[in-house]
């Protein structure tokens, strides 16, 4: 998939752990994991917004596109 999350990134850089991340923005731990280790197909714009308060950042700092091989 060429869209490559993030979440990983932003945990260690604010040095947080998941388990506090899902708490502070209102999803299971498990549906957090299915988000960050980038097998989720959608993601809601307010979920992406719990996201960007709690970490501080902006959804750009979570989320990349990637051209797959033979994309141009």
């Amino acid at each position: 998939m060429p869209v490559i999350v993030d979440i990983d990134v932003m945990l260690a850089r604010r040095k947080m752990a998941v388990g506090e991340l899902a708490d502070r923005i209102g999803i299971t731990p498990t549906n957090l994991a299915v988000l960050k280790n980038g097998r989720a197909k959608a993601v809601r714009f307010t979920t992406l917004d719990a996201l960007c308060e709690v970490l501080e950042c902006q959804p750009g700092d979570l989320l990349r596109w990637v051209p797959e091989a033979g994309d141009s």
